[in-house]
């Protein structure tokens, strides 16, 4: 895998992945940044998002459950000092469908967390990372 950063100006860059997406990202304007995209810390907290959603989403498909959206919101803390790691992160997952079973779900995130989505490993060197979950009933 490969990515190639270029800087644009100041400290905004252009971040283009091997896939051929580019993201701007950017510095906060305390920091000398002109706020032109996310800062470099909240893309691995979307990575980490991205991830886990995936393979969650994944994970219900093949367990046949019936999801009709699926949304993660995430909240971390970060050290005090440099270099600033996350300490701790909080991933809440919003799981809407028909008849979702609450075992599948929670297998599901489990699978994500401890074996499938790289993002959450790496990060949980640093950072106690925590899991929890909402169940919709999906309206017709």
């Amino acid at each position: 895998m490969k990515a190639e950063i270029k800087l644009i100006d100041g400290v905004a860059f252009d971040a283009t992945t091997q896939s051929g997406h580019t993201v701007t990202i950017d510095g906060a304007l305390e920091g000398g940044g002109q706020n032109k995209g996310p800062r470099p810390m909240e893309m691995l907290l979307v990575g980490l998002g991205g991830c886990t959603a995936y393979d969650v989403r994944t994970i219900l498909r093949k367990a046949r459950q019936d999801i009709s959206d699926l949304k993660v919101t995430i909240s971390a803390e970060r050290a005090s000092t440099d270099p600033k790691v996350f300490v701790s992160i909080h991933v809440h997952f919003i799981i809407t469908g028909e008849n979702i079973k609450v075992s599948a779900v929670e297998k599901a995130i489990n699978l994500s967390a401890e074996k499938y989505c790289s993002a959450s490993i790496m990060l949980g060197a640093t950072a106690t990372i925590t899991h929890d979950y909402e169940i919709l009933e999906a309206i017709n």
